[in-house]
């Protein structure tokens, strides 16, 4: 074919379209739009701008329903379904097969003998103020997961005498009380107490036991209740019942290799292990110290802190055990909180003071109103002073605390040398450091001469560090190793943080360090 007849060809194929688009256009501008239906509206301009449209709506709609979800989840995990602000025993008879329970009928008849009762450490109050917030925290997981089925771990930090154990002896109170009512699944409650064991591995027997107590007579090793244990929560068959676990003083179960605390975070991650340990500690960031950062971080810790109370706080948590008794003025109570509330913030100690400053005036009381006179006239005058009891004011608060200042490890520690003082500064602080119960000597001894660095202050030598140590140790200060006599050896407390720093609050050298111990 020629070059001529294919361009004919081409341009013929041209004029076509041409003439096919414009008999298009003609029959477009004809064309009444309003005549014509949403069905008969052309594909090509409705078919693929709907179907995005449709898809993209699709795409939103699953998103709500998804962030609806997980807002439905997360509200139902951590809101429990008790929410007092203030926490108030359900019933006292139904909670008290719970260990730690106080005497139920009081036999105190005087208003003295009233107030030293409730005032005691070990009475369980009727509730417990102040802690509401961490409370609701604690009540929120540890119940999402009884519900649920599913295992957790929660980790609760905060300085002695805030209130950790007796929050939590008060949620599994509330789940127990539930229970009974047949509100929540049934659940397996232990305590593990780092005070009351010997050696931390004990734990896996403590748990073994309380999980099998058809065969509770059948004692096993920590060994081979821990080879138990591993099995256990390696198989693919769900427990019957949830267990929650309560690991106190978890400070004291630390090991060399650190295992138990690592099993027992790890445990409750596995599937169907139904396991909720609930691990209290004075320290803030003990999984981090004793474990590796990716090792903590992998658990998945579920954190609630504990702040030290203030002095307004003391003062709610002495008046609320006081409700109801005429023995106190409500500025001794406050200068109480506030003396606490400078030192350590711990309600025991206040608790203490109080209840010292009732038997002081209880036996200057009684030692007033005995009896001078076999008249009437004078026993009519003894009854009268009777019924005009006196009250704690802030003297005898005064001369309670003085009066604890003076107790054996208070006055012993106020006797103490510089550096003796400044060792036993330094082994706390050593202690904070590390989160262990014991700390090696050269820890201490490295903190002790900067300490002296830092005040300008001769630094002793190792040599004269060890005969410090040792004195301590004589005086029953520290709890030394036996045998070991080199920078390896192991040191511990023997005495009470609290006490430390009341016997050397006079010190202004050993007062500013306290600050970083």
């Amino acid at each position: 074919m020629s070059p001529i007849t294919r361009r004919q060809k081409r341009q013929e194929r041209v004029n076509y379209a041409e003439s096919s688009s414009d008999a298009s256009d003609s029959e477009d501008e004809n064309f009444d739009s309003s005549d014509m239906s949403e069905d008969d509206e052309p594909a090509t301009k409705k078919k693929t701008p709907t179907r995005s449209n449709q898809w993209a709506e699709l795409q939103r709609a699953r998103a709500q329903q998804r962030r609806s979800q997980w807002k439905a989840a997360v509200s139902k995990r951590k809101k429990p379904t008790i929410a007092p602000r203030s926490i108030k025993r359900l019933n006292t008879t139904a909670i008290t097969p719970l260990q730690r329970r106080a005497q139920d009928r009081s036999t105190a008849s005087t208003s003295y003998e009233i107030a030293r009762e409730r005032l005691h450490v070990s009475a369980v109050p009727d509730s417990l103020p102040c802690r509401e917030d961490e409370f609701a925290d604690i009540m929120g997981f540890v119940e999402g997961a009884v519900e649920s089925g599913t295992g957790t771990c929660i980790y609760v930090a905060g300085v002695p005498g805030t209130g950790k154990t007796a929050t939590v002896h008060e949620v599994i109170r509330h789940l127990q009380y539930r229970v009974e009512q047949q509100e929540l699944p049934a659940f397996n409650f232990v305590e593990i107490n780092g005070m009351k064991v010997t050696d931390p591995n004990q734990s896996y027997s403590i748990l073994w036991q309380a999980l099998n107590k058809a065969d509770n007579n059948r004692r096993v090793t920590s060994h081979h209740a821990l080879d138990l244990l591993e099995a256990k929560f390696s198989t693919d068959k769900p427990d019957d019942m949830t267990t929650v676990v309560l690991m106190d003083e978890l400070d004291l179960l630390v090991t060399k290799k650190q295992t138990v605390m690592y099993n027992f975070f790890e445990w409750p991650n596995r599937p169907n292990s139904k396991l909720i340990v609930i691990a209290i500690a004075n320290t803030m960031d003990l999984p981090e110290r004793i474990l590796t950062n990716k090792v903590s971080s992998r658990l998945g810790l579920t954190r609630i802190n504990f702040e030290p109370y203030t002095h307004r706080q003391l003062y709610q948590i002495v008046d609320s055990r006081l409700e109801g008794v005429d023995a106190f003025d409500t500025e001794a109570v406050e200068f109480a909180a506030r003396k606490v509330s400078a030192v350590s913030g711990d309600a025991r100690r206040a608790l203490d003071i109080c209840r010292r400053a009732v038997e002081i005036v209880e036996a200057r009381h009684n030692t007033t109103s005995k009896p001078t006179s076999s008249s009437s006239l004078s026993s009519t005058s003894n009854n009268n002073n009777n019924n005009q009891i006196a009250r704690v004011t802030i003297p005898t608060i005064n001369q309670a605390i003085k009066e604890m200042l003076q107790s054996p490890f208070v006055a012993s520690v106020q006797s103490y040398a510089l550096h003796q003082k400044l060792f036993l500064v330094s082994v706390m602080h050593s202690i904070r450091q590390s989160g262990l119960g014991e700390v090696r000597f050269s820890d201490v001894a490295m903190y002790h001469i900067r300490a002296c660095t830092w005040s300008n202050i001769e630094p002793p030598t190792m040599s004269d560090l060890m005969q410090v140590c040792q004195s301590l140790g004589q005086a029953r200060a520290l709890v030394i190793e036996d045998g070991r006599t080199d920078l390896m050896m192991r040191i511990s407390l023997n005495i009470a943080t609290e006490d430390i720093k009341m016997g050397c609050k006079d010190d202004r050298l050993i007062t500013r360090l306290l600050v970083n111990a």
